[in-house]
C-alpha cells in the first residue's frame, strides 16, 4: 500500500504549462528550475523527452491541496522518497533524543522528590 504523500503527481499550482516539471520538482526535492533547464536541454537534443512530458501530463494525477500542512512536511516526505532507510535512521534517532531527554526530566523529579522516588520504588 503506497502512501499518497509518496506518489507522483502534477503541481498545477507552481507549473507552468502542465505541471510535470514542478511535479518532478516537488517529488525529487530539486529545484524546479533545473528540472525545466535540464528537460529544455534532453528535449532539444533528443526530441522523445516531449512525448514523455505529454504522456506524464496525461496519465499523472494533479496534486492533491492537502498533502502537506507545511514546509517542514513537504521537505520530510522528499527525503523519504530519496532514501526511505536513511529517514528511518533519522526518525530513530530523533526517538532516542526524546527517551534520553524523557529520561534525565524523570531522573531530576525523581532525584529531588524522595517521597516520590519512595513512591515508585514501592510500585516496583
Amino acid at each position: 500500500m503506497s502512501s499518497p504523500r509518496t506518489r507522483f503527481y502534477r503541481d498545477k499550482v507552481n507549473g507552468k504549462f502542465m505541471g510535470v516539471c514542478s511535479g518532478i520538482a516537488d517529488y525529487t526535492g530539486v529545484d524546479a528550475l533545473w528540472i525545466r533547464l535540464g528537460f529544455l536541454i534532453l528535449a532539444f537534443s533528443m526530441g522523445w523527452p516531449f512525448f514523455l512530458y505529454f504522456a506524464l501530463g496525461i496519465l499523472a494525477s494533479k496534486k492533491p491541496g492537502y498533502l502537506y500542512s507545511d514546509r517542514e512536511e513537504q521537505k520530510f516526505w522528499q527525503g523519504v522518497r530519496q532514501s526511505p532507510a536513511r529517514t528511518a535512521r533519522e526518525v530513530r534517532a530523533s526517538f532516542r533524543d526524546i527517551d534520553r531527554r524523557l529520561a534525565d526530566v524523570e531522573s531530576f523529579y525523581v532525584n529531588s522528590n524522595p517521597r516520590l522516588s519512595a513512591e515508585i520504588e514501592k510500585l516496583r
